[in-house]
Order: C-alpha cells, then sequence, then structure tokens
C-alpha cells in the first residue's frame, strides 16, 4: 500500500508539472531558463524560485516548474454537426501562480477549451464562409479561447484551422447545393447592382446632354444678341460718322459758297443752298448706279418743281433719253419741260 501511494504521489507531481530530480537526493535544484519554479513548504507558503540554483531541502520542500515558454496543443477531429475540423492552438503561461494553483492541469484544460470553443464557433460560420475565409474564423476563435483561459494566466497567441471537411458524402451533397444556391444569389445580385449602375449612367448621360444642349442654345442666344446689339451700335456709329461728315460737307461748302472769312459769318441761306447742292449730287449718283445696271431699262422723273430746272434736272434728262435710244431703237427728242412736268417728245 506504501508503494502505491508514492506512485500516486509521483503521478501527481508529474501532472502538476514538478521535474524531479534523479540520482541521489539534495539540497539544492536546478531551474533552468524559460521556466519557472515554486517551491511549497509541507504544501504551503508557495515561494517563486526562478532560473538557476535555489535551496530545496528534501521531505521538507517541494517544487513544481512551470514552462513559460510558448507551446501548442493539437485540437483532435471534432465534430460540429456535419463537418469534421482540426486544429492547433497556441498559447504561453504569463502568471505561473495561477497556472500552478488556479487550475489542476493547465494544458488538458486548455485542450478541453479549445475543443468546445471551436465546436461552438464553427456553428457561427457557414461552409463558404470558413473556405473562403479562415483568418476570420482563426481570429474569432482565438478571442473566445483566450477570454477563457486568461483566467488562468496563460495567453492564446493565435489559433490555426488545419482540416475542415464533410463528415460524409451526403453532407458534402448539401453543402456543395448551398454553396450554389449561395453563389447564385450573389450572382443575381451583382447582375441586379450592374443593371442598376447602368440605368444610372444612361440617366447620368441624358441629364448632361440636356444640360448641354441647354447650355449650347443659352450660348447660341447669348451670341446672336450680342451681334444684333454690335452691329446696332455699328450702324448708330456709322449713322453719327455720316452725318458729322455731311455736316462738315456742308459747313465747308456754305463756307465757300458765301465767301465769308469764317463758319462764324456763314449765312442760313448759304448753308441751304450747300444742302441743296449736296443733295442733288447724291441724286446724280444715284441716277448713275442706276444708269449703269444691267436689269434697267425705264426711268420715271417727277414734275420741275420738284427735279428741278436747272442744268442739273436737265442733266437727268439727257441721261434718260441716251439710255432709252439703246434699249428701244426710236428717235426720241430732247425732254421738253413745262409747268405740268417733264415730257420725252418723239422725234
Amino acid at each position: 500500500m506504501w508503494m502505491h501511494t508514492v506512485a500516486g504521489r509521483r503521478r501527481l507531481a508529474t501532472g502538476l508539472g514538478v521535474r524531479r530530480p534523479t540520482g541521489a537526493r539534495t539540497i539544492v535544484t536546478v531551474i533552468q531558463q524559460g521556466y519557472e519554479g515554486w517551491r511549497l513548504s509541507f504544501g504551503r507558503n508557495p515561494v517563486r524560485l526562478p532560473p538557476g540554483i535555489n535551496l530545496k531541502i528534501p521531505v521538507y520542500h517541494t517544487v513544481q516548474v512551470v514552462d513559460l515558454r510558448e507551446s501548442s496543443i493539437s485540437i483532435p477531429n471534432a465534430r460540429p454537426v456535419p463537418v469534421i475540423c482540426s486544429g492547433s492552438l497556441f498559447f504561453r503561461i504569463v502568471d505561473g501562480y495561477r497556472a500552478c494553483f488556479s487550475v489542476s492541469d493547465v494544458q488538458a484544460n486548455i485542450k478541453n477549451t479549445g475543443t468546445s470553443a471551436m465546436r461552438a464557433v464553427l456553428g457561427w460560420f457557414s461552409y463558404d464562409q470558413v473556405i473562403s475565409d479562415r483568418n476570420g474564423l482563426n481570429e474569432q476563435l482565438n478571442s473566445v479561447i483566450g477570454n477563457t483561459i486568461a483566467n488562468w494566466g496563460v495567453h492564446c497567441t493565435r489559433f490555426e484551422v488545419q482540416s475542415f471537411q464533410p463528415a460524409n458524402r451526403e453532407v458534402e451533397r448539401q453543402l456543395e447545393l448551398q454553396m450554389e444556391a449561395e453563389r447564385n444569389r450573389r450572382k443575381q445580385l451583382l447582375d441586379t447592382q450592374a443593371q442598376i449602375n447602368i440605368a444610372e449612367g444612361q440617366k447620368q448621360r441624358v441629364i448632361l446632354e440636356s444640360e448641354g444642349h441647354l447650355e449650347a442654345k443659352s450660348n447660341e442666344a447669348d451670341a446672336k444678341y450680342k451681334t444684333v446689339v454690335r452691329e446696332a451700335e455699328a450702324r448708330q456709329q456709322q449713322s453719327i460718322m455720316e452725318a458729322s461728315a455731311l455736316a462738315e460737307q456742308v459747313s465747308k461748302l456754305a463756307l465757300s459758297i458765301s465767301g465769308a472769312v469764317d463758319e462764324a459769318h456763314v449765312q442760313s441761306s448759304d448753308q441751304r443752298r450747300a444742302l441743296d447742292a449736296l443733295v442733288e449730287l447724291r441724286r446724280l449718283e444715284q441716277l448713275k448706279a442706276i444708269a449703269k445696271g444691267s436689269g434697267t431699262s425705264t426711268y420715271f422723273f417727277g414734275d420741275s418743281s420738284i427735279l428741278g430746272s436747272n442744268a442739273l434736272g436737265r442733266a437727268y434728262f439727257i441721261d434718260y433719253v441716251e439710255k432709252t435710244k439703246a434699249t428701244s431703237g426710236d428717235k426720241i427728242s430732247a425732254p421738253r419741260t413745262t409747268d405740268s412736268g417733264t415730257h420725252l417728245m418723239p422725234s
């Protein structure tokens, strides 16, 4: 019975991470680098032992050693509903005291926690999500497991899903149908969105074209308005300049007719005579232009009171007689002027 008790104590010490010395008993123990030891005196009053040589009295002291390096535990194939999944959990002990005295077997409990968390988290993900977003699944597992084992002084560094497959052929077929339906749904959504984008683009194109036409019409109307205004201004300026030139001609001609020294001594009668002379000259120029035209064959004149009975008026009739002879071939005599008007007499 004593041998069974000693063997049981040895198994308990090994499960708690105790590194038992081999060979003869000594009063010292060596803690390796990367480990941490906790020494108990008759099973109480724990004292932390750093790496190196530390005192250990046989029978009176017991030592538990904790590995502070990053380690991993393999999570075996779990069967969360229709799929089989396995992975690796990486962790590191950051508080040796709680790892020794807050949980009975830290590694076994970490493994059980990882297995149960993997089964729970996989239920939140679809088969397509697990395949397409493996990193999202790993991060979710890391968060859930880390929050659980943090109370034991253990930090979960990461979780890696290694294998993921359907449990049987029937489940695989159902998952394939589900994935195909999901892909069809996404395709329809993308096609609908593409049609919406096309319609929106056509709408914007029509709006922009109408705005462009409106802007073009507005610019064209503005251009026509500015053209009309500028032409009117040009005609006005031309009229002003012509009137100014005519006034200057009348003044110069009146000064010449009157024989005065300057324009201040010119009489109004002289200005009237100068104006009449300019009007007669303009009429003569117009008649000459008419006479040179190829489509003109007949001239009509008013009475002598309008045309005048002077030599200039007679010159109009002489031009007319010459034009008429050239076109009709008849012999026409010189015009005769009476009080009732001017007549062309045949020879």
